[in-house]
């Protein structure tokens, strides 16, 4: 396996300063799309903070600047945010998930953020052996861009799920199988198969993290 580097970082996030850095990140990114989730997103959340949360972030190297973030919880301490709003089927019930939310990039930054993070997110469902993801898809660009990566609907009907935490937007609902990744981007000669499966990115460590806790401020504000 070959290692490249990366015009920047990609870590979790340790303490409630990294929290505000992605927050504002969502911010931008979200509220450059629907406005009304500018001011939400630009404040870390309880789930933010809850056991089974992990937030990623994306540092460029030169100016430091946060450009990039994803949010993953796991199903390994309870339900899923999106559990109450949809029906799974049973074998995606007994199974591992985690469902990923707050995916952004700062507006103009480099296309791999992106690319990065997906990459990061299937690393991060192999360390915690997470066997399903879940997503929630806000239009039909973002649909065909998660079914390029291997999601499936996961409704025949490609019904709309009003989600909550996600600004009580309309989503279609995807699943994707993470064992199955590798062989079919393989098979299918997949165009970021080598990013993905050939290359080392030193500059994408999962190393696990502490709890975060609220700052006092924070605290005081709640």
């Amino acid at each position: 396996m070959s290692i490249a580097t990366l015009p920047f970082t990609l870590e979790r996030v340790q303490d409630e300063e990294g929290l505000l850095e992605a927050a504002a990140v969502r911010s931008l990114s979200y509220g450059h799309h629907v406005e009304n989730l500018r001011e939400r997103f630009a404040i870390p959340d309880d789930i933010d903070h809850a056991i089974g949360t992990t937030v990623l972030l994306c540092r460029d190297k030169k100016s430091g600047e946060a450009v990039g973030t994803v949010r993953i919880q796991t199903s390994h301490r309870g339900r899923l945010l999106i559990d109450p709003c949809i029906e799974l089927p049973a074998n995606l019930r007994s199974q591992p998930r985690a469902e990923m939310t707050r995916l952004s990039a700062r507006p103009g930054a480099d296309p791999l953020v992106k690319v990065a993070l997906w990459k990061a997110i299937l690393l991060f469902c192999q360390v915690e052996q997470v066997r399903w993801m879940i997503i929630g898809a806000r239009n039909d660009a973002l649909v065909r861009a998660y079914r390029s990566l291997g999601f499936k609907d996961l409704y025949p009907d490609g019904r709309l799920v009003s989600l909550p935490h996600a600004g009580d937007l309309p989503h279609r609902i995807l699943a994707l199988d993470v064992n199955a990744v590798e062989r079919t981007w393989r098979e299918a000669n997949h165009r970021m198969y080598g990013f993905f499966f050939e290359l080392e990115h030193p500059d994408i460590s999962l190393m696990p993290r502490t709890p975060i806790r609220r700052s006092s401020t924070e605290e005081a504000r709640l």
